[in-house]
């Protein structure tokens, strides 16, 4: 219960200062953090969450399932069509660059085997633009470059779990089925299109017609049914949610709009009850063992890596010079390198501790320095926060849609 109450302040505390937040480099993401710091056992001690706990590894699941369902109805097929070469080069060469380019500092400066080394560098390679609300959810931010961020994200956390799992049994000396893991891709990719596609023909006949006070919970009902239908089938559920977020807003838009503002609230609910947790396993004795060459894995992969391999991936594109910067610095890591992470950790390989730590230290630097940076990298891009977010001297105020024309 003290968790619950934790959670409850904290989250009325980033609801008041939320239109702060907007404006400023304050962030929301790095309070749950810091505030699961203050009550873990590297803090008051408020809390004992072990780290190779099913509640640990259940609630982030859940938490990136939930974020890249929301995040998949912002992309329809058309938006797909439009932006699948930038997508494409984003996956198919800043992906796996990323991937190899944590590798080899790994292995060279945190004394990582290759094999381990390059289950390091799977890790963290997906990127999650969730902490980057001021880019990603803003309507007047240039779309090419929101698409980009928004489908790289949604599409490279299930494509780097084939990865994950290849080199994690390798490093735990066990044969590595690929024939499994391809059917997992192919199952997630599968029930992703099928179950809301199918559920979405039915909602055309006359007699399946939903209330309007319940129309956003159609949408609900698809991704509880697609989560359990993914465990239980052992189908890749990250695939499944965004393939599922992205089928449901092509064949029924009306659905999916019905469903955005409840599915936000959804998301940033599991987003920051999975910070506040995570938060709380970043102890002193955790991270007090950790060298240099540690640290400057976690600093490269961020400052160097990910910038360079995304900027060389969109080389000779028509992104303008400032939006392939701000594409570059944004990422790497979120939920799915939680998820990977506590995977490599409990699957008892020989420095299994070791990645999770690395995992930990770059996630926790990352949340700092990507979701402190949204607002002043929306301000390069020359965009304004909107004129009606609310202000000390309307308590009253309410955030608008920015398309919306203000109230005299």
């Amino acid at each position: 219960m003290a968790l619950v109450l934790v959670f409850g302040l904290v989250l009325l505390v980033s609801v008041s200062l939320s239109g702060l937040a907007a404006r400023t480099i304050l962030s929301t993401a790095l309070m749950f953090l810091v505030a699961g710091a203050v009550i873990g056992q590297g803090g008051l001690g408020l809390v004992d969450i072990p780290s190779d706990g099913l509640f640990v590894t259940g609630l982030a699941d859940l938490a990136l399932f939930t974020v890249l369902f929301t995040d998949g109805q912002r992309a329809g097929l058309p938006d797909l069509k439009e932006g699948w070469r930038l997508s494409g080069r984003a996956l198919g060469l800043a992906m796996p660059l990323t991937m190899i380019g944590i590798a080899v500092p790994a292995h060279y400066l945190a004394g990582l085997d290759w094999t381990t080394a390059l289950l390091l560098g799977a890790i963290l390679s997906p990127t999650d633009p969730v902490f980057a609300s001021a880019i990603v959810g803003r309507q007047d931010v240039p779309l090419r470059l929101r698409r980009l961020l928004n489908v790289e994200s949604g599409l490279n956390d299930g494509l780097a779990l084939p990865f994950v799992l290849i080199f994690l049994a390798t490093a735990a000396n066990r044969e590595a089925h690929l024939g499994e893991v391809a059917l997992e891709l192919v199952g997630g990719l599968a029930l992703g299109i099928v179950i809301p596609a199918v559920i979405a023909l039915a909602w055309r006949t006359k007699i399946l017609t939903a209330e309007p006070r319940l129309q956003a919970l159609g949408p609900l009902a698809i991704a509880v049914i697609l989560y359990a239908s993914c465990h239980l089938t052992h189908a890749n559920p990250y695939l499944a949610a965004f393939a599922a977020g992205s089928t449901l807003a092509t064949m029924d838009r009306m659905a999916a709009e019905h469903f955005e503002h409840f599915g936000d609230l959804l998301s940033e609910t599991t987003k920051f009850a999975a910070l506040l947790v995570f938060g709380a396993l970043i102890t002193p004795e955790r991270i007090s063992h950790l060298s240099v060459g540690d640290w400057a894995v976690a600093v490269l992969a961020i400052l160097l890596v990910r910038p360079a391999s995304m900027m060389l991936s969109l080389l000779r594109t028509p992104l303008p010079a400032r939006e392939r910067s701000a594409a570059a610095w944004f990422g790497p890591k979120g939920f799915a390198s939680v998820v990977y992470g506590l995977l490599a950790l409990q699957a008892g390989i020989p420095q299994g501790d070791h990645v999770f730590d690395l995992v930990a230290i770059t996630i926790a630097l990352s949340i700092v320095l990507h979701s402190s940076t949204d607002v002043p990298v929306a301000k390069l891009l020359q965009l304004e926060p909107p004129d009606n977010l609310p202000t000390g001297h309307s308590k009253s105020a309410t955030r608008l849609d920015p398309d919306e024309p203000s109230q005299p």
